[in-house]
């Protein structure tokens, strides 16, 4: 088990990372080359930096540090990364970056089942993965604030939002469709939110990419894909139209319209 940091990070945060010399990555890699790598360039970003190299250790160090975000591998010694996922996320919701050797869709969506909110392919560019993680952290923190409005009644709490028998509680962030409760990761709760915003009109990849993960470069078409999948698997297949080579669309109960694909 290796920690890392930089010096004097706590002097101040980089630019588009709000709090990062306080934040803590739990990095979990059984590759050292990769560990190291990506454990280097965190803590360049100022945030504070550990790893460790089997499953085990992982759920160990994750309900000792209570990182802010995990950096998951998915094949690891000892338990497997969807079974840490599995346990880190039942002890205590955090965000989760699966790293993943294959670029296997049904691995992906096994990962986003259990709980990651995001996946990477091997290899992957650091400039990417940090980008990923500063996204999921500001998901984190906007979520948090909603929380706290919403705890504090305060008139700044966002009123749930109805699509055909889909209910959105923004506030609590819950999802009921025909009143049963359909249990979302945050950014599948970040995904459907996005396309009820404009239900009936087709959001390009590339936009939700930037509405949900804030992330502008076209190289992460396929984990909007694979969300969008996971979604329908959770809410019906019949709620998301795809317009191919274009994007999607939320498309209420009795709409007219194409179904998925």
């Amino acid at each position: 088990m290796t920690s890392a940091s930089r010096p004097g990070a706590a002097a101040g945060s980089p630019a588009g990372a709000p709090g990062a010399a306080s934040t803590s990555v739990l990095v979990v890699e059984d590759e050292p080359a990769i560990a190291t790598a990506v454990a280097r360039r965190l803590s360049a970003e100022g945030y504070q930096v550990e790893t460790v190299g089997d499953g085990l250790q992982a759920v160990d160090a994750a309900a000792r540090l209570n990182p802010d975000v995990v950096v998951l591998d998915v094949m690891l010694p000892g338990i497997d990364g969807l079974e840490v996922c599995r346990r880190i996320q039942a002890d205590r919701p955090v965000p989760v970056l699966m790293l993943t050797a294959r670029d296997d869709e049904t691995d992906m969506l096994i990962g986003l089942g259990v709980g990651a909110d995001d996946y990477m392919t091997k290899p992957f560019s650091m400039r990417e993965l940090v980008a990923r993680v500063k996204a999921l952290l500001r998901r984190q923190q906007r979520a948090a604030l909603a929380a706290e409005l919403a705890s504090a009644g305060s008139e700044g709490a966002e009123p749930p939002v109805a699509v055909g028998d889909v209910v959105i509680d923004r506030a609590q962030r819950r999802v009921h469709r025909a009143g049963e409760e359909v249990h979302l990761t945050p950014t599948e709760f970040d995904l459907l939110l996005a396309l009820a915003a404009s239900p009936r009109t087709v959001l390009t990849r590339e936009r939700l990419l930037a509405e949900v993960w804030d992330w502008v470069d076209a190289s992460g078409t396929r984990t909007v894909d694979s969300h969008v999948k996971a979604l329908r698997r959770k809410l019906g297949a019949d709620l998301i139209r795809t317009v191919h080579g274009v994007g999607y669309a939320l498309e209420p109960a009795g709409s007219a319209g194409g179904g998925p694909a």
